[in-house]
């Protein structure tokens, strides 16, 4: 879930492994073995402390998301080098954004499996495919501005 999941929050994914017992250590969950396929896996769930830092959590006001974009910290950059440098950088975000929206789609099919989640699943991958259409969009100006400006004979 985490890796179909990686547009609403970047990761290491050892830190999917390590938070949940960073949560248990402090009391938060309580962890269980259980058999897996190939070899038992750790489950968790909630304990009592858990549910009351969650129903906290939850209810405490949302704050804007935090964004770090690379690729805009290399445009505000890009008047160091020239435009072609830069604008062969941000190539690499097209590939991104359709591996991303492949993933979106695959959660979006498994939603229906979950439904005690899905209208809360459809509502966050509606996000997702808005904030993946709105980087397209962006780069298509990206490609226009600076292709324009590297088009331009130099004076």
């Amino acid at each position: 879930m985490m890796r179909r999941g990686r547009i609403y929050w970047a990761a290491a994914e050892s830190h999917y492994y390590a938070e949940p017992k960073r949560l248990a250590r402090l009391g938060y969950l309580r962890a269980e073995e259980r058999p897996g396929r190939t070899r038992p896996r750790t489950h968790y769930t909630l304990t009592e402390a858990g549910r009351a830092a969650l129903d906290g959590w939850l209810a405490a006001p949302s704050a804007f998301p935090r964004i770090q974009n690379e690729a805009v910290v290399r445009l505000l950059a890009s008047d160091l080098v020239d435009d072609a440098v830069v604008l062969e950088s941000l190539q690499g975000l097209r590939g991104q954004i359709a591996e991303i929206r492949a993933l979106t789609d695959a959660a979006e099919a498994i939603a229906p499996a979950i439904p005690h989640r899905e209208r809360n699943l459809r509502l966050v991958h509606s996000l997702a495919r808005r904030t993946l259409a709105a980087h397209e969009e962006w780069l298509d100006d990206v490609e226009r501005e600076l292709g324009y400006t590297c088009a331009e004979p130099s004076k």
